[in-house]
């Protein structure tokens, strides 16, 4: 049958419907067996669908419709050719022809090609919708497609590098107009489930603080060691990430869940570490934290950032979670009461080092300080363990005897 229909596969589990979050191939475009199409948006994760045939495509749907999934998006017709010299053995062959050139011309000509380049083209479709949201232009992202084609993964990494203040677009214009975007499924599932915490939940938080000092001295003293051995960087996370998982031995209702009349209690620890991406607050989870050393906790949650800030985070990635870790210190948050991440019981919330004044031995001295808050669920959690779990946190992070262990 010369026309296939491309339909909506199932993210996950519960998962029922998706949005299409943006085209990657216009209506009647040629594309190739799995040549991405489009990206959907579902409450979990945005997935990418790739072409089942090679042919040209007609979209059944458009931009932001929500579609059932096994829903028909578009159609695609396999007795159509590929345009001339558009296909990848065409290209491949281009290539080749292209090494077999002498190399004395060719380096002389790539001299000038060196200097970075910044789009004054034509975005994609999908790059267009990103920059349309997040108020980017042109200007601000370097292009590195063809022919000065800025595209999807080049607004990621502009906007994960950050703008200057004086950038184009970053000032005010004086007028009063107004404008209204749709809220894309995986905020509307965001905003269901923070309402319904809120109200399902007997929440409660408490607060401690930490002298990091100890902990600031033995990263700067093994930092550089750490990373030339273990090529990745030692940072504050892994130690609470580890330290944690020690403080929930002894706490194990803190790690457990609620199941209608039961208690669940997990004899492991599968920790959520929250994480900014251009969708929103994405929290991916550790498994099995308790058994690996910092390196690994390190490696982990790099390679778990990299996906969610390129968009390609899973919902296996983000499901099954025990106990949640996030730190708005980054953002410089001096101080927060974070929300339960359900159906799980607690979630620890890091915030920004400031060098205060305390008091040590009777003296008056200056030292980095932070303040951690836990946020559970009272049904399930007592004052006791959750104060217990701050201050053995705390106490294990701090300890070099652990470090040693962890390493």
């Amino acid at each position: 049958m010369p026309i296939v229909e491309i339909k909506v596969p199932s993210p996950g589990e519960s998962i029922t419907e998706v949005e299409i979050a943006s085209f990657l191939k216009e209506d009647g475009d040629y594309v190739f067996l799995d040549e991405e199409i489009c990206e959907v948006d579902s409450d979990k994760a945005t997935l990418a669908i790739p072409a089942e045939q090679a042919g040209t495509i007609t979209w059944k749907v458009s931009e932001g419709d929500a579609v059932p999934v096994g829903g028909v998006i578009a159609t695609i017709d396999t007795d159509a050719k590929a345009p001339a010299g558009s296909a990848p053995e065409a290209k491949k062959e281009e290539a080749v022809v292209e090494e077999k050139k002498t190399e004395a011309p060719k380096k002389q000509e790539e001299a000038p090609k060196k200097q970075e380049s910044y789009a004054s083209g034509t975005p994609s479709p999908a790059a267009k919708k990103m920059m349309s949201e997040n108020g980017v232009s042109a200007n601000q992202v370097k292009a590195t497609g063809k022919d000065g084609r800025i595209t999807k993964q080049d607004v990621l990494s502009a906007m994960s590098s950050g703008f200057a203040l004086g950038d184009a677009g970053r000032s005010w214009e004086g007028g009063r107009e107004q404008r209204r975007e749709k809220m894309s499924m995986l905020r509307r599932k965001v905003a269901e489930r923070l309402v319904s915490v809120k109200n399902e939940t007997a929440m409660l938080t408490t607060f401690n603080e930490v002298n990091m000092k100890p902990i600031m001295d033995l990263r700067n003293k093994y930092k550089q060691a750490f990373a030339q051995h273990h090529e990745v960087n030692l940072g504050f996370m892994s130690f609470f990430t580890k330290a944690v998982t020690e403080a929930l031995y002894d706490s194990p209702a803190v790690n457990a869940m609620i199941d209608g009349q039961e208690m669940v209690f997990h004899d492991y620890c599968d920790i959520g570490i929250a994480v900014s991406s251009p969708k929103g607050l994405m929290v991916p989870v550790v498994r099995n934290a308790e058994q690996m050393s910092l390196a690994e906790i390190e490696a982990e949650i790099k390679r778990l950032a990299i996906k969610a800030r390129d968009g390609k985070i899973s919902v296996e990635d983000m499901t099954g979670g025990t106990f949640t870790i996030t730190n708005g210190g980054v953002f410089g948050s001096m101080m927060s009461t974070p929300i339960i991440n359900p159906p799980q019981s607690a979630i620890l919330g890091m915030h920004n080092i400031v060098d205060r004044a305390v008091v040590e031995n009777g003296e008056i001295v200056i030292r980095p300080m932070m303040y951690l808050a836990l946020s559970y669920d009272h049904r399930i959690i007592d004052g006791k363990e959750s104060v217990s779990v701050l201050s053995e946190s705390e106490e294990h992070a701090r300890k070099p005897y652990y470090h040693a262990i962890w390493w």
